[in-house]
């Protein structure tokens, strides 16, 4: 887990209106552990962009949190894993989560999926069905080799998240195409078209996430 805050940077070098955020807490989570992985150089960049405006940020990764193949049998005999229930935990924190994935055959990522999945079944006491989903905002994110950057796979994943857990999440996503080349070797992207759509995005979540504070 690595929380990050840091002052914000000149208006000229993020796009950013710049307003008292430091109340605003964004959880940022790649649903990729390969090395070298795309998807988590772009939750870096994400994290980086947050951070800059002055947002509370948190970048984990699912690597912290190994988790079974969901299996009700095994939820029945053994109850939810303890890090399923911290994974939950770090969703009730904030007020805004991106998260950003790649596409496998044109649908979410196994491990994000079943971390969704592990998450949706955590319910302590006297809370309501899917509270991790609700009462936050969620933005989305992917980066791909190819030529659609991942889109396919967002499309499975906002219905994952909007029709399957209620939750809330904001019209505008990133999706870096050609992400091979797409990265410098400090990690930040080199198309200014790829860093003003993952601004628009961000600047989306965290006007959405002032909104619930």
């Amino acid at each position: 887990m690595i929380p990050m805050t840091m002052e914000p940077m000149n208006m000229a070098t993020t796009d950013m209106t710049m307003v008292n955020m430091t109340a605003v807490k964004i959880l940022v989570l790649a649903g990729s552990l390969r090395r070298g992985s795309y998807n988590r150089q772009l939750a870096g960049a994400a994290a980086r962009e947050l951070a800059l405006a002055g947002v509370d940020i948190t970048e984990i990764s699912l690597a912290d949190f190994p988790l079974p193949i969901y299996d009700a049998d095994l939820e029945a005999q053994s109850g939810v894993p303890a890090l399923a229930l911290q994974l939950k935990r770090q969703f009730m924190i904030h007020h805004g989560i991106l998260l950003v994935s790649p596409e496998y055959n044109a649908s979410v990522s196994p491990l994000l999926k079943n971390a969704i999945d592990w998450i949706s079944r955590v319910r302590e006491r006297g809370e309501d069905p899917l509270p991790a989903f609700s009462g936050r905002v969620f933005a989305l994110g992917a980066a791909s080799p190819g030529k659609f950057g991942g889109m396919r796979g967002l499309m499975a994943l906002r219905q994952v998240l909007e029709l399957g857990c209620g939750a809330s999440v904001i019209p505008q996503q990133v999706t870096v195409a050609f992400a091979d080349r797409a990265f410098d070797e400090t990690g930040h992207l080199r198309d200014e078209r790829d860093a003003a759509q993952l601004r628009l995005t961000l600047r989306g979540l965290i006007d959405a996430a002032q909104r619930i504070l």
